[in-house]
């Protein structure tokens, strides 16, 4: 398991991101949401500890902790003062080596998965991004991380059990720690700890190709929301921050391009935004508008102008906004324990290596004007915008 540590001395906090691989596209065919019932059942206790002993340990120690399921992993994460983190490692491989998964908890967590799972209803944006995401994306890698209901009925424990202890191992999985940190005393404090852990997790294999074209969902509502998805390389492509900057330049906040022409200028959308993620193997580029079903055709044909003419008119002024917000967001990232180990266990995952803040800043400023219109007249082609996806939820 590669292990990262960035010394960070002017904070007195450190934070840990421990990326397992138990994530939903592991799940078996007929229990997807496994992933999603581990991410909750594993924080009831670990080792000689149950789930109120193990918490009021961390909690002593001042632990923010969480678990969280994803496409690929299991994202354990931790943030304390630095002078507790040797004092919560020892809690922390308890519940990766040795959860206590108790059968007495499965209920409660199986009752809670198809809770979150029948909110969405009540969430018609989140519910258009995981249909768009199912449709875009090839199996498993386009599970919306909160299963089905039949499959999660169907889940006992000793398939969580089997589960976890099949796939929570080295192979696969990556930590991170930043902060108030001792490079060498965390691994010598390791070594101790994962001593006799070994073996691999089974890498998930896409299944099958992705669905594409248009889904549309009848509900009773006042409101459309329409979500649109189209392809993007993995975060290792050489010009994936060019990607991330047009994106951002055509819907990344109130001063892109699509905000001010369907949102200030026409009142076309109450919402309406753009984000790319870049992951491990590929990468998407979304984009919703949340509108009325008197206005959403005009909406999602202004949306599609905007993805053929981005390159038309690019100018020096939204260039240097996008760039100073990139810049900006850089910045606030380098100043947070959590952020940094996040991101430097997400670029041990999709890279295989790690990126200094002075390494990304430089990519980002390696760009000008002449090179972004280069970039979007190449890569923002037609056959590009027609392979999309689109999912449509409101009446009609």
């Amino acid at each position: 398991m590669p292990v990262v540590t960035l010394a960070m001395p002017s904070v007195a906090s450190v934070a840990a991101c421990w990326l397992l691989p138990l994530g939903d596209a592991g799940d078996p065919e007929d229990r997807q949401g496994e992933a999603a019932m581990l991410s909750e059942l594993a924080l009831r206790g670990a080792g000689d500890r149950d789930s109120r002993a193990w918490s009021d340990a961390l909690d002593r120690l001042g632990v923010q902790r969480s678990l969280s399921n994803s496409s690929r992993h299991l994202r354990l994460g931790a943030v304390m003062l630095g002078d507790r983190l040797d004092d919560a490692l020892p809690l922390l491989v308890d519940l990766v080596r040795r959860p206590r998964l108790p059968a007495d908890a499965i209920e409660p967590v199986r009752s809670l998965c198809l809770q979150s799972l029948e909110s969405l209803q009540d969430e018609p944006q989140r519910l258009v991004m995981i249909r768009l995401g199912e449709r875009h994306l090839p199996a498993p890698f386009n599970r919306g991380g909160f299963g089905e209901a039949s499959h999660l009925e169907a889940i006992r424990i000793d398939h969580l059990r089997e589960r976890w202890h099949r796939d929570a191992r080295p192979g696969g999985a990556v930590l991170a720690i930043a902060g108030r940190v001792d490079h060498d005393a965390v691994v010598r404090r390791l070594g101790e700890l994962l001593d006799g852990w070994a073996g691999a997790a089974p890498v998930p294999r896409e299944t099958a190709a992705p669905i594409r074209g248009e889904l549309r969902i009848a509900a009773e509502s006042s409101q459309v929301h329409l979500g649109v998805a189209l392809d993007a390389p993995p975060q290792r492509d050489p010009e994936s921050m060019a990607w991330v900057l047009a994106v951002r330049i055509l819907g990344g906040g109130p001063s892109s391009r699509l905000f001010v022409e369907l949102r200030e200028k026409r009142g076309l959308c109450y919402s309406v935004f753009a984000t790319t993620n870049l992951g491990r193997d590929r990468g998407v580029v979304t984009l919703y508008a949340g509108s009325t079903p008197e206005r959403v055709a005009e909406s999602r044909s202004l949306i599609l102008e905007g993805l053929a003419g981005l390159g038309r008119n690019l100018d020096g002024a939204e260039f240097r906004r996008a760039a100073t917000a990139l810049r900006r967001s850089l910045l606030a990232q380098s100043e947070s324990t959590e952020s940094r180990a996040m991101q430097l266990a997400s670029d041990l995952d999709r890279l295989g290596r790690c990126r200094s803040l002075r390494e990304i800043e430089a990519d980002a400023a390696a760009l000008d004007l002449d090179s972004l219109r280069a970039f979007v007249e190449r890569r923002f082609d037609p056959a590009w915008i027609e392979r999309r996806s689109e999912v449509r939820l409101g009446p009609g």
